[in-house]
């Protein structure tokens, strides 16, 4: 089995359902609230289980009950923790609020998070025994560096979601196999508005870029090829929130399992384009028979 490591957040969502999210200084009834478990880290590691594949996160969560039910929750979805470690504190926490077009307002605040700022024994050993590393930057920029720099050493593919997006050190660039922005953190990090010219910009940097493009799909560019855009299936959004981490979760995991890029891309944008008709982050993640069977179905209608 395919043999996926991330490391990254666990945050509990704290979710607010608004009809229209409200503007500063302004104060709005919401219709209900709910605590989802999720961050970038233990999001995209759900999503690969999810799509099939043998998952084990490293990360921290508080001593806390957001703590306690945040390990549970991965572990349910079939992640080991063995490399999670539980710290003084509160666990990390994402204020978020979701409108009735699906859109979304988040505020993290790191809590255990703030404190993997460096690799733990056997963390490392871990990322060697892995057909892919995931990472985002929901963690101190010290740990994923060495993640990146550890997989790097040993061959191990590495992914890198640049969110929340920040200027991003040469180093850290010179590790990465695989950069996976959407299409505002591609602005953010080229100064490039035009998703393909920003695309194209970042191969100076990295030799893979995906740019997430939302309902309109994705853009893959690489060194020495024309870009490729896949579209995604047209559908109707109840909440985006861990659309992204679905979509980054799955495509490692077809990766990983030799899939074409352009088959990959297809394959993960079915499965975030399920996961925005469901609410919440990780209990919006679609299974691996759930994926196939909508892509079959999407397969005959566009034939």
């Amino acid at each position: 089995m395919t043999h996926i490591a991330v490391l990254g957040s666990t945050n509990m969502d704290l979710v607010a359902y608004v009809a229209k999210a409200p503007q500063r200084g302004e104060t709005v009834t919401g219709r209900e609230f709910r605590t989802i478990p999720g961050g970038n880290g233990a999001n995209q590691a759900v999503a690969a289980a999810h799509a099939g594949a043998d998952v084990s996160m490293i990360g921290a969560v508080g001593a806390d009950a957001f703590g306690s039910q945040l390990r549970t929750t991965l572990e349910h979805s079939g992640v080991d923790t063995d490399h999670l470690r539980t710290t003084e504190g509160p666990s990390g926490t994402a204020h978020i609020v979701v409108d009735d077009e699906g859109g979304n307002e988040i505020v993290v605040i790191p809590g255990a998070n703030g404190t993997v700022d460096h690799l733990a024994p056997g963390d490392e050993a871990l990322i060697t025994s892995a057909d892919a590393l995931l990472l985002q930057l929901e963690i101190p920029l010290a740990a994923v560096l060495a993640g990146a720099e550890a997989a790097r050493r040993h061959g191990v593919r590495t992914i890198l979601t640049p969110s929340p997006v920040q200027s991003l050190p040469p180093e850290l660039l010179a590790s990465i196999d695989l950069l996976v922005p959407n299409e505002h953190e591609a602005a953010a990090l080229t100064g490039l508005t035009d998703p393909r010219d920003a695309a194209t910009a970042l191969l100076d940097q990295v030799p893979e870029v995906v740019v997430t493009l939302g309902a309109a799909g994705s853009l893959y560019a690489s060194r020495g090829a024309e870009p490729l855009t896949v579209p995604a299936p047209r559908v109707t959004a109840v909440d985006s929130t861990g659309a992204g981490d679905t979509f980054v979760g799955t495509l490692a995991v077809a990766l990983a399992e030799g899939r074409p890029m352009r088959a990959a891309l297809a394959w993960a944008s079915t499965a975030a384009s399920m996961s925005v008709q469901r609410p919440g982050a990780s209990s919006s993640m679609p299974y691996r028979s759930e994926i196939d069977a909508q892509a079959a179905s999407n397969t005959r209608h566009t034939s």
